[in-house]
């Protein structure tokens, strides 16, 4: 590390070449738990289509619950995913629970960003539930049937023991 600051020290455009073909490396090569989704955008604009969807998703506070649902006439968890990233310019993401846990990378609870996804664990050993992670240790979900889609605390009783983990979206 010595040799090579005292090298870039004495050539400044070196240390900015080798960050750019570091960055390019960086950006053309999501690697093996990073997979590009269909429709994804540039990495870099990863932040604001995330916080895009956690807006589109508040947005919908109220739509009714409804099985297999990804409209505003109703909505089941994934479909609320689906519709909310499809709104802030990430279409064809999966209407599974299971298959947006295996493609979200994992993230530690306290490094949640808006747009995160959480998924629950319900019942049994599997994930059952997915919601849009929104800031301030609030989430977004559409619960179940007869319910409508809410805004809920970590500190929900029901809601905050289940998470099972959370996830980011390689966009």
């Amino acid at each position: 590390m010595g040799q090579v600051a005292r090298t870039t020290s004495q050539r400044p455009g070196l240390r900015w070449g080798l960050l750019v073909l570091v960055g390019l490396a960086a950006c053309s090569s999501p690697g093996p738990q990073a997979p590009r989704l269909p429709g994804s955008s540039h990495p870099g604009n990863r932040p604001e289509a995330a916080r895009a969807a956690a807006r589109a998703a508040v947005s919908l506070i109220g739509v009714p619950y409804r099985y297999g649902g990804a409209a505003p006439s109703g909505f089941d968890c994934s479909g609320l995913v689906i519709y909310s990233y499809a709104r802030a310019g990430v279409p064809g993401l999966p209407h599974s629970v299971a298959s947006l846990e295996r493609i979200a990378r994992p993230v530690a609870l306290e490094d949640l960003q808006p747009g995160d996804l959480l998924f629950f664990r319900l019942s049994g050993k599997k994930t059952s539930h997915v919601a849009i992670y929104v800031g301030e240790r609030t989430f977004v979900h559409a619960p179940s049937g007869g319910k409508r889609v809410e805004r809920v605390s970590f500190d929900h009783v029901y809601w905050g023991p289940r998470v099972r983990r959370a996830g980011r979206l390689a966009l």
